[in-house]
């Protein structure tokens, strides 16, 4: 069964266009790009699909002595028994990476079928790019995907109605406390349970964690089964000991020297890119926050590393430490402020979303902000753009009082709003610096099951004013 996902409505529109250019579907292994494509086809009156990792014979097609698509087309009608109709036929390219000059060739799809929609998608396609002198760029358009949001999770768990009534909460207006204690019940679930699609399928079947984590366990192990096809860039046993110890300082500074075994810092950090341009680790990156892009202050010294999906990254601590039940007794019965403030689990979940919810069309990147001042050390959990501001964004879970870093970095920085996620239900502070008595600063809270809204409050409270 297909549960509709955010990047839907992207290809759809992408589809609709009279000129558009060959689409490249990037993410990490099984986070559901082929399902959404083959979704996109049922719109179509013809869908062709291609995957090369099964069939030689169309990678053959590709590896002849040109890359002419007016020869390869009516060659791929042939052996599909389809015939490919500019405007009406779905072209998909899957596993893509076993054929690169499939993707060279998108290229010519655009100059010489620009009717034509075509899209190509794969495994470990940044690599497959990596080794390429040229894929077309400015010829071809990408998006990015990633493992299902919470809202994703909720309605493919049926809660449609209550994910409405979400949506119509407010700072102003917040949830009656039945209402946001589920949400915070589902929320534990899908903290436990993750985004990878297989997984919340077996979960809608079966509601057994166990279940859940066989299906997680094989997707980690088919990630290091792809592991070896670094072979010639990075020791496969360093990925694994590398991808553990990230899982292990999820959401600290990620040190180099705890990864073990006596490798350099060199080689540590190149397993670190690998595992980045694979799309199963997130970097977030300190920034010193003074301004937009929050990239030009960037310093890469001071990195911590995300999992790609919580589920993910339990099986990870469970594999590391060889104990998963105290992680999921804590994640289902803990209080909300010990879930919030006790182990990464919260704060990645907030920088994920974060992640998830921006616009496919771009690749993202995740920033932080740290002071390292002598006895001053201080530390705001994400740092975004909004409009022309920055916005930071802390994952607390107690009330005003807890905020004092945030206070000091909003009057550092001369900023008016900053967003509080935690699981409080749906809140405002508003605070009038004594060191600043004409700047009155708004915190916004917005609950960590509801990041999607975090926009949306955010215009609310500028109407408010």
């Amino acid at each position: 069964m297909y549960y509709p996902r955010l990047i839907d409505s992207y290809l759809l529109e992408w589809a609709s266009r009279t000129s558009h250019k060959p689409l490249l579907l990037r993410g990490a292994r099984q986070v559901g790009k082929s399902s959404a494509v083959q979704h996109l086809g049922e719109s179509f009156e013809q869908y062709v699909e291609l995957n090369f990792e099964k069939s030689q014979a169309f990678v053959s097609l590709f590896t002849q002595c040109d890359l002419d698509v007016r020869r390869i087309v009516p060659q791929i009608e042939s052996l599909v028994g389809k015939h490919i109709v500019p405007g009406k036929t779905l072209l998909f390219l899957d596993e893509v990476q076993a054929c690169p000059q499939a993707i060279m060739a998108l290229r010519f799809f655009k100059e010489d079928l620009p009717e034509l929609h075509v899209i190509a998608a794969g495994s470990l396609l940044e690599f497959a790019l990596d080794e390429l002198p040229t894929f077309g760029v400015g010829r071809i358009h990408s998006m990015y995907m990633y493992p299902m949001t919470f809202d994703e999770f909720l309605v493919a768990c049926g809660e449609q109605l209550l994910l409405k009534a979400r949506r119509e909460a407010s700072a102003v207006n917040p949830l009656p406390q039945p209402l946001h204690e589920k949400l915070v019940s589902l929320l534990r679930n899908f903290i436990l349970v993750g985004g990878m699609p297989e997984v919340v399928s077996q979960w809608v079947k079966t509601h057994d964690y166990l279940v859940c984590q066989e299906v997680q366990d094989d997707i980690v192990f088919a990630y290091e089964d792809d592991f070896p096809k670094y072979r010639k860039k990075v020791d496969p046993a360093l990925l694994r000991l590398t991808l553990r110890s990230a899982a292990v300082q999820a959401t600290k500074k990620f040190v180099y020297a705890e990864v073990g075994s006596g490798y350099k810092v060199s080689e540590v950090k190149k397993a670190l890119e690998l595992l980045s341009k694979a799309g199963i680790l997130i970097p977030v990156t300190s920034t010193a926050a003074n301004g937009l892009p929050l990239g030009s202050e960037a310093n890469p010294a001071y990195r911590k590393m995300l999992i790609l999906d919580s589920g993910l990254m339990l099986r990870l601590l469970h594999m590391s430490t060889g104990d998963a039940t105290k992680f999921a007794e804590h994640i289902l019965t803990s209080k909300a402020a010990e879930l919030v403030n006790r182990g990464p689990m919260a704060e990645m979940v907030a920088g994920l979303e974060l992640l998830h919810y921006n616009t496919p069309n771009l690749k993202q990147e995740l920033y932080y902000w740290l002071r390292l001042t002598k006895n001053a050390q201080a530390e705001i959990d994400y740092v975004v753009p909004y409009q022309q501001f920055v916005l930071p964004i802390e994952v607390k879970a107690s009330t005003q009082g807890g905020m004092k870093s945030l206070w000091a970095f909003m009057r550092d920085k001369h900023l008016s709003r900053a967003i509080r996620c935690s699981l409080e239900n749906f809140g405002s502070y508003v605070y009038t610096d004594a060191l600043d008595a004409e700047a009155e600063r708004q915190v916004i809270v917005c609950p960590l099951y509801a990041l999607s809204q975090m926009g949306s409050m955010l215009k609310a409270s500028t109407m408010e004013d």
